[in-house]
């Protein structure tokens, strides 16, 4: 039966649908990882308080923590609601993609671009993910695909639709708004523009109007910085060459991604060397900033993995269609060892999965009535506290330690007392949740409250899950 009009002329129709679907595979399998732990705490605060805390830190993340914030409100913030956003925002960007694509190349291109971005395994990692990099990758294809429109029709309300867009990007993530550096090539090689003349001051005007509302949070965030990516190392050459595969997640996928994107670069005139300089020079900007300060994280340049896409469907979009389609098929099973990987575990490397549930389960199923625990650590981005508030929200054992709390600190992390040996004295049975897997629990404890604990109690039991280890502590039987 043939297809009605509308939906033969909707190609962007397939790559959305593709997305969704492979997005939401088990999309609530993996556990939460610590990153959307830190979401989860950030957005289930009050506002008042959830402002307070992006003085703090994380003011780069600050308004999607205010829109997840309306989303738990509605939605709850189950697994599955909380990674929902980021699986809706990828299939809205593969649509976006698609599009671009078509008005820049041509239909054919826009369908290979968008289903090569669908199959990516970096689409189904940070589109199963209660983070921004999904909505960023969603704003970046948009914030283009709006200047396109703009260089084609240089009216003012087109400008401005590219300007507040270009502000949301930047307040996704501060990052993205590097994307500029590829605009800005694409309005020097707009001749049309050139010849009508205002196209780029008017381009100007709007990445200026953007900055008014980005300057401010760039300099708080800057502030925050040293505190928020002290994880961060000086990357090297590897890391450079290995950058492609980093991005999107496996390293064949991302090597085979970028060899046909720069063939299509090389072959698709000036936007082609647009779109090319979009993914190279943000990767350069942050290789060499990388230098400096602590930068380099390659999750940060996801949104221009579509450009990518885009480029490589160049290359292929010449062949025969079934070809083509047959090779986007190839790249997405060469990404399947990876995909399933991924919704394993969110930690890397995948090797090295972190199940929170799983220990919390423990300690549900043993605990009894005025249990304490402690974590091992408290500070860092272990989030062992947060992980237990989360998966096990009612009757959970007392935080002893505790002086005081995420909220009242407006911070991800809380502050403990600072005398152990009284604030242990309340308890007769305690449970230990440790960072890693340790024949003895307390060998990673700092020696402040190693000692008390081992003053006070033995272990009497110990369990071991992946990444974690849970311990029972009471008293040696002399003092029972």
């Amino acid at each position: 039966m043939l297809l009605p009009g509308w939906l033969r002329r909707a190609n962007w129709l397939w790559p959305t649908l593709a997305t969704l679907i492979i997005t939401a595979v088990q999309l609530d399998h993996a556990p939460l990882w610590r990153d959307e732990l830190a979401t989860w705490s950030a957005a289930s605060r009050p506002v008042d308080d959830l402002l307070r805390l992006v003085g703090n830190i994380d003011a780069v993340n600050g308004a999607y923590y205010l829109l997840m914030h309306a989303w738990i409100a509605v939605f709850g913030d189950s697994v599955l609601a909380l990674r929902l956003p980021s699986a809706l925002a990828m299939a809205g960007a593969a649509a976006l993609t698609t599009l671009l694509g078509a008005r820049l190349f041509g239909p054919r291109v826009g369908l290979l671009g968008g289903l090569l971005l669908a199959v990516l395994p970096s689409t189904s990692r940070y589109g199963q993910e209660a983070r921004p990099y999904a909505l960023v990758t969603l704003l970046a294809v948009l914030a283009t695909l709006l200047l396109v429109r703009a260089l084609h029709r240089p009216t003012w309300p087109r400008w401005l639709g590219y300007a507040a867009t270009l502000a949301a990007l930047g307040l996704a993530n501060l990052f993205a708004v590097s994307l500029l550096a590829g605009h800005a090539i694409a309005v020097l090689l707009d001749r049309q523009g050139h010849r009508r003349g205002g196209v780029p001051v008017r381009w100007v005007v709007a990445v200026g109007a953007a900055g008014l509302v980005l300057v401010p949070l760039a300099v708080l965030g800057r502030g925050q910085q040293g505190r928020q990516l002290d994880w961060v190392g000086r990357p090297g050459l590897a890391a450079l060459v290995g950058l492609p595969g980093s991005v999107v997640q496996a390293a064949v996928v991302g090597g085979l991604l970028f060899g046909l994107a720069a063939l299509g670069a090389a072959s698709r005139g000036r936007w082609g060397a647009a779109l090319g300089l979009s993914v190279l020079l943000p990767a350069a900007l942050l290789f060499v900033a990388g230098q400096f300060t602590p930068l380099f994280v390659p999750r940060y340049l996801v949104f221009v993995v579509p450009f990518g896409c885009l480029l490589a469907a160049g290359t292929l979009a010449p062949l025969r269609l079934g070809a083509a389609l047959a090779i986007v098929l190839t790249v997405g099973v060469l990404g399947t060892p990876e995909q399933a990987a991924l919704r394993r575990t969110h930690e890397s490397p995948r090797t090295a999965p972190v199940d929170y549930p799983a220990a919390v389960r423990i300690i549900a199923a043993h605990r009894q009535p005025g249990d304490g625990i402690v974590y091992a650590p408290r500070d860092g981005w272990a989030f062992l506290d947060l992980a237990t508030a989360y998966y096990l929200p009612a009757a959970r054992p007392r935080d002893v330690l505790l002086a005081e709390d995420q909220v009242r600190r407006a911070d991800l992390w809380a502050t403990e007392c600072a005398q152990p040996e009284r604030c242990l004295a309340s308890v007769d049975r305690l449970w230990l949740l440790a960072w890693g897997e340790h024949a003895d629990p307390l060998a990673g404890v700092p020696a402040s409250r190693a000692d008390p604990l081992r003053a006070r109690f033995r272990i009497d039991r110990r369990w071991s899950v992946p990444g974690l280890t849970v311990a029972l502590l009471t008293p040696p039987p002399t003092r029972r």
